[in-house]
């Protein structure tokens, strides 16, 4: 009868941590995109992350960037791309891009761009050096334990102070 609850016993440890190996492999994955954007080829060209994610300055979310902003560069620069020939086959056809997201969120936590970059936060601090990623991939596991170390971390800043749970949560 020992004998099988420590079988049983590993078996359940065993399964634990491979759940979480798991888990923290789909964190850290690339999803699969529709067109093979490069954001390291346009950090090189020069552009910063909010000439594209605009409104992260003025909203709550940074956004994906309209067509019409990658098509203003794109109807006369690196046309025979086959990532850019993508983008304007979507756009000949009046079709948005089906964009998978990178970085998650649970529906019941708030979180706003605006108010970590007003607070002078940049967005490598959460999503890594994008400027040097071929492929965006997460970087970190956003969840509540990652937000509160860094917030925590940071008391003389105003957006560091957590009043109580319903700042993060709706």
């Amino acid at each position: 009868m020992t004998r099988w609850l420590t079988l049983l016993s590993l078996l359940i440890v065993a399964s634990v941590v491979v759940g979480v190996i798991l888990t923290r492999a789909q964190v850290f994955a690339a999803p699969e995109q529709p067109i093979a954007y490069n954001h390291q080829s346009h950090v090189e060209a020069g552009l910063q992350c909010l000439f594209c994610h605009t409104s992260a300055l003025r909203s709550d979310i940074a956004g994906i960037p309209s067509m019409e902003k990658c098509m203003g560069c794109h109807n006369i620069i690196a046309t025979d791309n086959e990532a850019v020939q993508a983008l304007t086959s979507y756009w000949k056809q009046s079709q948005p891009i089906p964009w998978n997201r990178v970085n998650q969120q649970p529906d019941f936590v708030y979180f706003s761009h605006q108010a970590h970059l007003g607070a002078g936060i940049n967005c490598e601090t959460c999503h890594g050096d994008v400027g040097h990623m071929t492929v965006a991939q997460p970087v970190v596991k956003m969840d509540m334990g990652w937000c509160l170390d860094c917030h925590l971390k940071q008391p003389e800043n105003k957006i560091a102070r957590l009043a109580d749970c319903l700042t993060c949560h709706k």
